[in-house]
C-alpha cells in the first residue's frame, strides 16, 4: 500500500504546482493491460481465499506477475519517472527471485507494526539470512498510518517514480491549455 501514498503525494504536488487533470488523460501508457493484470493477480494472490490454496505455485505466480508489470514499465521508460520506477521494480524483483519467490521482511520492522507473517502464502517472509538483504523490506511505515506496512528501498524508488510520473503528467496538462490573449488573436 506504499504506492497509495505516492499517488496522493503526486496529485497534491502536481496540482500545487499548477498542474491540470487533463495531463493525466493525455498520458500515453503502452501495455496498460499488463500492469492491470499483474496488480490484479497480486491482489487476488495476497488478499483472497486463493492465498490459502496456491501452495508451491505462490512464488511462481508472484515472480511472474511482478515480471509482467516490470515489462510494461520498461516499455514505457520514455515517460519521465518511469526509469526510477523500473529501478525500484528491478530491485524488488531481484530480492524476490534471490529469496525463492518471497520478499524477506525484517522481523524488527514487522514487530514495529505488530504484525507477523501469515501461515498461508504471502509475499513477505521472515528469513534468518535473506539474500540481498539491503533490498528487502527492512523499513516500516509508522503504525498509526492507515495501511501501514513494511517496505524496501525498491518501494521507495517506485514511490518516487510514481510521484514523478504524476507530477510530470499534471504539469504537461498546463501546456495544453490556451491563454486568453491567444484566443483573441
Amino acid at each position: 500500500m506504499f504506492i497509495l501514498y505516492s499517488i496522493v503525494i503526486g496529485l497534491v504536488v502536481g496540482f500545487a504546482l499548477g498542474g491540470r487533470a487533463s495531463g493525466l488523460t493525455e498520458l500515453t501508457f503502452r501495455l496498460r493491460w499488463a500492469v492491470t493484470a499483474g496488480i490484479v493477480i497480486q491482489l487476488l494472490l495476497f488478499s483472497t481465499p486463493l492465498t490459502r490454496v496456491v501452495g508451491a505455485l505462490g512464488p511462481v505466480i508472484y515472480v511472474g506477475s511482478t515480471a509482467l508489470v516490470l515489462a510494461a514499465i520498461l516499455v514505457n521508460r520514455r515517460i519521465a519517472g518511469m526509469s526510477v520506477i523500473a529501478l525500484g521494480a528491478i530491485s524488488n524483483l531481484s530480492a524476490i527471485i534471490a529469496n525463492r519467490g518471497y520478499m524477506p521482511a525484517d522481523p524488527g520492522a514487522m514487530a514495529t507494526l505488530g504484525q507477523s507473517i501469515p501461515d498461508s502464502y504471502s509475499n513477505s517472509a521472515i528469513m534468518a539470512d535473506p539474500l540481498l538483504w539491503p533490498l528487502t523490506d527492512i523499513f516500516a511505515l509508522p503504525a498509526w498510518l492507515p495501511f501501514a506496512n513494511v517496505y524496501s528501498v525498491g518501494d521507495v524508488l517506485i514511490g518516487a517514480g510514481v510521484v514523478m510520473v504524476i507530477v510530470g503528467a499534471l504539469r504537461r496538462g498546463t501546456t495544453s491549455r490556451t491563454r486568453p490573449a491567444e484566443d483573441a488573436a
